[in-house]
């Protein structure tokens, strides 16, 4: 049994995860690491928003997992990549919770990224339909 504590998200620290319509690519050193119409936009509390990106639009060649674990009482437990082509930059440069807690389990099978640790998360607004 896990002693971590697991909290609820409420108006003293609310989360919401919401589909982007934006494109979502993920650069670094010259290579796209992730490329998406399909991101959510998770934002928590006060912190800035983050993409989770399908893990099925990451090219996951570039990613190596590593032991590196972390834990959130409202997400649950992350496990880590690095990013191969960044070398030590990049290190740990990717979370993923795979069991997340109740709240947010749209955010499984989805990856997140560092800002500081890829050249680029960048969000490209999709046409409006209709328009060319």
């Amino acid at each position: 049994m896990s002693d971590k504590s697991i909290k609820i998200p409420g108006p003293d620290h609310p989360i919401t995860v919401e589909h982007n319509p934006s494109r979502v690519v993920v650069t670094l050193g010259g290579k796209t690491i992730a490329d998406t119409h399909d991101a959510l936009t998770l934002r928590e509390a006060s912190y800035p928003p983050v993409q989770y990106i399908p893990r099925r639009d990451v090219d996951m060649s570039l990613l190596q997992r590593t032991d590196h674990t972390s834990h959130c009482p409202y997400k649950g437990d992350a496990s880590y990549y690095s990013i191969i082509p960044g070398g030590n930059r990049s290190k740990n440069a990717v979370w993923t919770y795979e069991t997340p807690n109740a709240a947010v389990s749209n955010i499984k099978d989805h990856l997140a990224f560092y800002p500081d640790r890829v050249d680029g998360i960048e969000e490209m607004a999709s046409p409006e339909a209709g328009t060319f």
